[in-house]
């Protein structure tokens, strides 16, 4: 269950990112204040979330490393709903305890992180998940989306409809991942994610260099509407693999004493390449034209080769136990 829990996170934010566009595709029937209205109603969420963050109570886990083990104790309780949670109180703060004696705090988990060669793999992999899910392609079928709905006879209203289309394509494909990733596993997810994302932009690349030129509204139906499917395609690809895998796969095989560091990095490392995609994407888009599509299906190429040959399985295994596997991975026990 854990690797499906933690991507209902990402589930859940397809369904707000839907819910938007859905809002925003009946408020435009809503000429000429609808978008007043599309507008407004983004504030809903942030009043709620003013209202039940006063609500909300703190973890045990935050208020026991705070020294309040008492307060922890009757949070827990509430939260369980019995009095009787001795031995999961007790387990929490022993966890905490040994966080603490690890040192969790300041640039020590850093510096373990990049310099002691047992996390070397750890390192890697916490860094290269988020670099694959910038480079995956997934901001030039964004980019292109509406153009190509427009292609397929969407007309003036392609870009509602493909919002809520490929809205919908990555809220089902999300919400596969989070039904099958502990079933499957993560490195099948992410080799048959990767093998849609890759097929896809290669189809899409293919008929833009082969069929689009001149006057573009002269591309085929056949062809137009293959490229709405292909974007589908790759949306699902991405949905089920590296777009939720890559804030799952480094929270679990992160060790304790390095996981503070580690999650830093993978948010910093994702945030970093997206903005470089963002500042150079239509540079690359002038320079490369048609060719970008096979650059980025490059990039999936060489993730599911990096997953084939670098990526450790961690299916039902324990966060305790990830060490084990780091040590009898063909690569990664030679340099560690």
């Amino acid at each position: 269950m854990r690797g499906g829990m933690n991507i209902l996170f990402v589930v859940y934010t397809t369904v707000g990112i839907l819910s938007g566009n859905i809002v925003n595709y009946l408020a435009a029937k809503l000429h000429p204040w609808g978008w007043r209205l599309s507008l407004g109603m983004a504030g809903i969420p942030a009043v709620l979330l003013t209202i039940f963050s006063l609500i909300i109570v703190e973890s045990p886990s935050s208020l026991i490393e705070r020294g309040r083990d008492e307060e922890a104790k009757e949070v827990l309780q509430r939260i369980r709903g019995t009095s009787e949670v001795s031995g999961e109180f007790g387990e929490l703060v022993g966890s905490c305890r040994k966080a603490q004696e690890i040192g969790n705090g300041g640039w020590k988990p850093f510096r373990k992180l990049f310099c002691e060669r047992k996390h070397r793999g750890e390192m890697v992999v916490a860094c290269s998940m988020p670099f694959f899910q910038q480079v995956a392609g997934n901001d030039a079928i964004m980019f292109y989306g509406t153009f190509l709905f427009k292609l397929a006879g969407f007309g003036d209203q392609a870009a509602l409809y493909s919002a809520i289309i490929i809205g919908v394509c990555s809220f089902l494909s999300c919400s596969a991942s989070s039904l099958f990733v502990d079933k499957l596993g993560r490195r099948p997810l992410l080799l048959f994610g990767s093998s849609l994302m890759a097929s896809a932009l290669v189809i899409v690349g293919s008929i833009f260099a082969a069929k689009l030129t001149g006057d573009v509204r002269k591309l085929p139906s056949t062809y137009s509407v293959t490229e709405v499917v292909m974007v589908c395609v790759f949306v699902v690809g991405f949905g089920i693999s590296v777009g939720p895998l890559a804030w799952l796969i480094p929270s679990e095989i992160l060790s304790q004493e390095v996981r503070s560091a580690g999650q830093s990095v993978t948010v910093f490392v994702n945030m970093f390449f997206k903005s470089i995609i963002a500042q150079t994407f239509l540079s690359m888009l002038c320079g490369f034209k048609f060719g970008i599509f096979f650059f980025f299906a490059g990039w999936s190429i060489v993730m599911a080769i990096f997953t084939l040959l670098l990526l450790p399985e961690t299916k039902h295994v324990p966060l305790s136990r990830m060490d084990i596997v780091w040590q009898n991975h063909w690569f990664w026990k030679r340099i560690m």
